[in-house]
């Protein structure tokens, strides 16, 4: 399992947020967040979420990790 750079499980839901405008997104996907009465706390760290909503760790953070590998990518394919 690659290691994880930018992202890690003591994190806060806010601080995640923060890294990245599409974390939000990310979430949505795994129906974290999505409405009303499953409202994830943005106190709770990644951690705390992985295990209160039965989410796979290691598959939430390869995906998170994937949107820096992307946007990393995109930075060095627009350098000369």
């Amino acid at each position: 399992m690659a290691e994880n750079k930018h992202f890690n499980g003591d994190m806060t839901i806010a601080e995640a947020m923060a890294v990245h405008p599409k974390v939000a997104e990310v979430f949505a996907a795994f129906n974290l967040g999505g409405c009303a009465h499953c409202r994830i706390n943005q106190v709770e760290t990644l951690d705390q979420v992985c295990e209160g909503y039965g989410i796979d760790k290691a598959m939430l953070m390869e995906v998170l990790e994937g949107l820096m590998e992307e946007e990393e990518g995109k930075k060095d394919a627009a350098q000369p």
